[in-house]
C-alpha cells in the first residue's frame, strides 16, 4: 500500500486529521528534529494498520512534510484514515 501524507509535527498527540489536498494529514506527537517526527510517524503506522516497524518504509520526503510512505501487506485499514474528499 502507497500512503500519501502530510505531517504536522509537535502536535498533542499523534492522530490522523483528514485531508491536507490530496494526502492524508497526519499529527505527529514528535518534534520535527534528528528524525523524532519520521520515527514517530513510523511507530504509529505500524500500530495503525497492524504490521511491524520494519514493514514501514519511508519512499520520499524523510526531510518534508509531504511524504509517500509504503505499508508492507497492512493486517487492518484504520476507520479513522479512511477518508474521502468532501463533495
Amino acid at each position: 500500500m502507497l500512503l500519501v501524507c502530510h505531517l504536522q509535527p509537535n502536535a498533542s498527540r499523534s492522530e490522523f486529521a483528514g485531508l491536507h489536498g490530496d494526502a492524508l494529514k497526519i499529527r505527529i506527537q514528535a518534534p520535527p528534529v534528528e528524525g523524532k517526527a519520521n520515527t514517530e510517524l513510523v511507530k504509529f503506522l505500524a500500530k495503525a494498520f497492524g504490521v511491524g516497524k520494519r514493514d514501514i518504509e519511508i519512499i520520499s520526503g524523510e526531510l518534508n512534510r509531504h511524504k509517500r510512505v509504503r505499508i508492507a501487506a497492512p493486517a487492518k485499514l484504520p476507520d479513522e484514515a479512511l477518508v474521502s474528499p468532501a463533495g
